[in-house]
């Protein structure tokens, strides 16, 4: 038994020089012509995902600048900075994480100390991890030293969001993006650790890992660690990855998604009800579905090169989802994705998520019935009052019924060529008997083929134009009986035409409520009524020289082509008239109300607003 430390393997294999970074070919040449050409910048920004090599790159790099050989792209690595570098104990590499030193006041203990020069080494360097998390006020406060920092300081910056960083800090760094490493390149970085480990692990374990890892190197590592811990005479297989990882075998997912695309629900409720027993959450079971959607989406539309790249997954188990996606379309596919997205939140918020889970595997098996394409249309031509030559209709459709103008047109006509022709006159005096259910439209002329079937205006004014006449229609479009009859007592039209309507009231009080009070609109919309139109041009005033007095009339007798006649234009009567002049005259009685009011006091105010009452000189 020995007394060693164990060192997890993603610090043991963590790389010391440039040409051990794994997938950053584009930093590696970048940084590499920089210490040979002696072009070193005073700033750097690391930014990219996380497990990626940024940190890493850092201590490399000052390695390289450090070192008792250096500049050089080869550091010693024996000498008493690459040394300390390697222990993470360096005196001139300050490494500081943002996160837990992100005040004003960290920033400015880092400023009292870039001032001294380096201890033993040729920079002083700072490696601030995690610098989005630092405050405004604590960037500020860096600013001018990132700037014009002094001799022989360099920062280096590393961060995962960029975007949170300030645009000030950016501009003076250089800036240096690190990619996701590709899934080969992890792979082959697996097998060289589990050789040298004597980790017995398959190469589809080692994808499924690759996979997993979402392109970083440190979390693939990490998950080979745990993994090692079940090595034994048989390899480490994806099975075993999937039960540590919670997820859920090929097999199974293809067995589900079957059931699903098959509309059978009854059957994908008994195999959701197996995998749950396996001890799979809800989350992580709609999550492995949908990622299974996602990859019968690839295999569906994109080239047979990419699909492994894309899918990380073997041949036969491609060969699996192409006889899948034989029997759907693109639409589907993306429709059970985006169902299934949505089921993933309902999940996520609920305090029944198994509820949820079920819900949406009934749904999802339900609604992918009838989805294809072709199917769509052929339900949109019977919905039309069609049928589909392209595949039988497997239900009836009732008749559409006919609820256009012109179909009720074709019907009159054909209905009034049946009988025996009548003048307008004959049709009026005698209605034909044999068609009694077209009595309302044989009262009229005849439908002619160049007129529109359709009802005329409420109120059209009359063709020759009499103003007497167009008043008295103006007065009949007026709905409010009580205004109608104040115009009626009160007003005098001098000029109704459709571009400008003139009317004179002698009463001031009633004037104010025709201009901007509330019989305005009555006013207006009855003037729109009576010339078919909005927003009509109305100009109430008082009488003034000249004014010519018109006497209203009764409404012209309706031309013969409308169905019924105009009713005749209503007289007011007494109650009408009392009500239109307590209505003028209330304005006169509250400003003498009011005046009263004003002079007596607030307690007597109150008795005669209580009792209704009024003061008796």
């Amino acid at each position: 038994m020995t007394n060693e430390k164990y060192i997890p393997l993603y610090r043991k294999y963590r790389p010391q020089r440039l040409e051990e970074i794994v997938g950053q070919e584009h930093i590696k040449k970048a940084l590499t012509n920089a210490i040979s050409m002696n072009k070193i910048s005073h700033a750097y920004l690391f930014t990219g995902p996380r497990g990626t090599g940024k940190t890493s790159t850092a201590r490399i790099f000052a390695k390289s600048l450090n070192c008792k050989e250096g500049p050089t792209i080869h550091p010693c690595g024996v000498c008493e900075n690459c040394i300390d570098i390697t222990n993470s104990v360096p005196m001139d590499v300050i490494e500081i994480d943002a996160a837990s030193n992100r005040k004003v006041e960290d920033a400015q203990n880092i400023l009292e100390k870039v001032m001294y020069a380096p201890v033993n080494s040729r920079y002083k360097i700072y490696i601030i991890d995690e610098v989005h998390m630092l405050s405004n006020t604590a960037f500020n406060a860096l600013l001018k030293t990132l700037e014009e920092p002094p001799k022989n300081v360099i920062f280096i910056l590393a961060t995962t969001e960029v975007h949170k960083v300030l645009d000030t800090i950016k501009s003076r760094c250089q800036r240096f993006d690190f990619r996701r490493i590709t899934t080969s390149d992890i792979v082959k970085h697996l097998r060289y650790i589990s050789d040298k480990e004597g980790i017995n692990i398959t190469d589809d374990a080692l994808f499924t890992i690759a996979k997993n890892s979402a392109g970083g190197m440190r979390d693939s590592i990490a998950l080979l660690d745990q993994l090692s811990i079940l090595d034994g005479e048989e390899a480490i297989s994806t099975d075993d990855i999937n039960n540590l990882l919670g997820r859920i075998s090929f097999d199974r997912l293809k067995t589900l998604s079957d059931a699903v695309i098959n509309s059978r629900p009854q059957d994908a409720i008994e195999i959701l009800e197996n995998i749950y027993n396996s001890g799979n959450e809800p989350t992580q079971i709609l999550t492995n579905l949908l990622d299974y959607f996602k990859n019968l989406l690839i295999v569906k539309n994109c080239k047979q090169e990419i699909i492994f790249e894309l899918t990380q997954l073997n041949e036969a188990q491609i060969a699996e989802l192409q006889k899948q996606t034989a029997a759907l379309e693109t639409h589907q596919i993306t429709f059970l994705i985006e169902k299934t997205s949505n089921y993933i939140k309902e999940v996520k918020t609920t305090n029944n998520p198994r509820l949820w889970l079920e819900v949406g595997i009934i749904d999802l098996a339900n609604l992918a019935e009838n989805t294809k394409l072709v199917e769509l249309q052929n339900r949109i031509t019977r919905l039309e009052g069609g049928t589909s030559a392209s595949s039988p209709v497997q239900y009836k459709t009732p008749p559409a019924p006919v609820s256009t103008i012109h179909k009720i047109k074709e019907q009159l006509e054909e209905q009034l060529a049946k009988t025996a022709p009548q003048t307008a006159a004959q049709a009026v005096s005698e209605p034909p008997k044999e068609q009694p259910e077209i009595k309302q439209e044989v009262k009229q002329e005849p439908v002619k083929q160049d007129e529109d079937f359709s009802p005329m205006p409420v109120s059209k004014p009359s063709e020759g134009g009499d103003i007497s006449s167009l008043w008295a229609q103006l007065l009949a479009n007026v709905q409010s009986a009580p205004t109608r009859a104040l115009l009626k007592q009160w007003a005098n039209p001098i000029k109704l035409e459709p571009d400008e309507v003139i009317l004179t009231i002698k009463n001031e009080l009633l004037l104010n409520q025709f201009i901007s009070g509330n019989k305005k609109k009555i006013l207006t919309d009855a003037v729109d009524t009576l010339f078919s139109q909005t927003n009509s041009n109305i100009v109430v005033r008082l009488p003034q020289a000249g004014d010519e007095l018109v006497k209203p009339t009764s409404t012209p007798t309706p031309k013969p082509r409308h169905i019924e006649p105009q009713p005749q234009e209503p007289q007011p009567d007494e109650e009408e008239i009392k009500e239109a002049k307590e209505e003028v005259n209330k304005p006169a009685q509250q400003a003498h109300k009011h005046s009263n009011a004003a002079s007596n006091s607030d307690q007597v105010n109150m008795i005669i607003d209580l009792f209704d009452g009024k003061i008796i000189n």
